[in-house]
């Protein structure tokens, strides 16, 4: 059985947090693509946990976790985060967590050369978290990147890093006007935290191949939204990558198999990290007290998201872009505050509704279409059945259902594990 976790919307919809909740029925968990540059928030017994490398199931212990041949990762980021893990009591063993060995390291220079590049764009950036995410997918098809395996084989990776030293030394002082690169000092970084690793270090894709054979529960975990997908995403602010579950059995390593199970992940609202179009953004005092509702901070970087109301819209094409069976929406309990909710259900580009998610130039002209659903005005926390929620409440609930075109199966009504109604 090979079931995807994916984000609906551009991120941040609270996928880790149902990771984490549906992972106690999965054998292995993998994710597929992606950087450390966005977060996924748990809650549990243990206490909270911002995870952006490793896969959310790595907090079950009785689960394996891979990190897929489609991931970036920066190896000194990744030691950090397995440290705060262990130091909190939660085991992370070659034997519960193993590491593509085709999976792309991201190195310190693609971190540099990501700020570099922003500082140089100046009022026109992407917004880029400045990890070094897009460098490296750019290097990974120019055939210029380090590979997890590539640790294993020093000599090889010596050789191999001081071409592309020598290489990446041009743009660095050629382009920005920066201090060549020490080749010195970048293979002393790979050396203190790649042996960190090698132990779980594996042909990932032979090891889930045989998994799936064995008939094994296999999840995999996207991190972002179908908004910032590299091809169906909100060109050019998108990450680097390819966050549609299509994708996921790709990035994971076994493209001989079809995925079973795609549960999309969903807010109650929208929320937005980085530059870019977003139709329904709020601003002002309503803004703040939507944020401050949700608790809207990036995960991975601290900065302020940007919120507004459902997006209708975006959220249809998402489901179809993910190709969701089925849907989790999460942080209701978040909207108890309000005595009417905005609904975007419609477009308006110049002067003509649309009901369809537009691209390019269209997107950046577009107005939201607003309507208001009555609010509930009580804590929903405690509530574990749908019958039990306020009318108002599954009202909200059963219209956002038909506007995005799919069954809401789950219902989140806090960050806790246990505190989310199953339909």
């Amino acid at each position: 059985m090979l079931t995807a976790i994916v984000g609906i919307n551009w991120g941040d919809e609270g996928k880790g947090r149902m990771v984490d909740l549906l992972s106690e029925e999965q054998d292995i968990v993998v994710r597929y693509q992606g950087g450390n540059n966005a977060g996924h928030t748990v809650v549990n017994h243990l206490g909270k946990f911002i995870l952006n490398l490793l896969p959310s199931g790595i907090l079950r212990e009785e689960v394996v976790c891979v990190m897929g041949n489609g991931m970036v990762i920066d190896i000194e980021h990744l030691a950090g985060e397995v440290k705060r893990l262990t130091d909190a009591g939660v085991k992370i063993t070659p034997e519960n967590l193993k590491i593509s060995d085709k999976a792309q390291i991201c190195m310190p220079y693609h971190v540099a050369l990501d700020r570099m590049e922003e500082q140089r764009l100046k009022d026109k950036k992407f917004g880029s978290t400045g990890r070094g995410i897009s460098p490296v997918y750019g290097d990974k098809y120019m055939k210029k990147g380090i590979r997890m395996g590539d640790l294993l084989h020093p000599e090889y990776l010596e050789s191999r890093l001081k071409d592309i030293v020598d290489f990446k030394s041009l743009t660095v002082e050629k382009v920005y006007g920066a201090e060549k690169l020490s080749y010195e000092a970048i293979l002393g970084w790979l050396k203190t935290y790649g042996d960190i690793f090698k132990p779980f270090i594996c042909d990932t894709s032979l090891y889930l191949d045989k998994a799936m054979k064995e008939g094994k529960r296999v999840m995999l975990e996207a991190q972002l939204g179908a908004l910032r997908d590299i091809d169906f995403g909100i060109y050019p602010y998108t990450s680097s990558s390819s966050t549609i579950a299509a994708y996921g059995p790709v990035g994971a390593g076994i493209p001989n198999y079809k995925i079973d199970l795609s549960i999309g992940i969903m807010k109650a609202y929208s929320s937005c990290v980085g530059e870019g179009p977003f139709t329904v953004e709020m601003w002002g005092d309503e803004a703040e007290a939507l944020r401050e509702a949700g608790g809207e901070y990036g995960a991975a970087t601290g900065r302020p998201r940007r919120v507004g109301a459902f997006d209708a819209v975006a959220s249809r094409y998402g489901v179809r872009a993910q190709g969701a069976d089925m849907l989790a929406l999460t942080k209701m309990d978040v909207l108890s505050y309000l005595d009417q909710i905005p609904v975007c259900t419609a477009y308006e580009i110049d002067g003509e509704k649309t009901y369809d998610f537009p691209t390019g130039e269209a997107l950046n002209k577009a107005k939201p279409v607003i309507e208001y659903m009555p609010g509930w005005k009580c804590d929903i926390s405690g509530v574990r059945t749908f019958e039990d929620l306020p009318e108002a409440a599954r009202n909200y609930v059963l219209k956002l259902e038909e506007l995005s075109g799919c069954t809401i199966k789950y219902v989140s009504v806090g960050a806790e594990r246990d505190a989310y109604i199953e339909r």
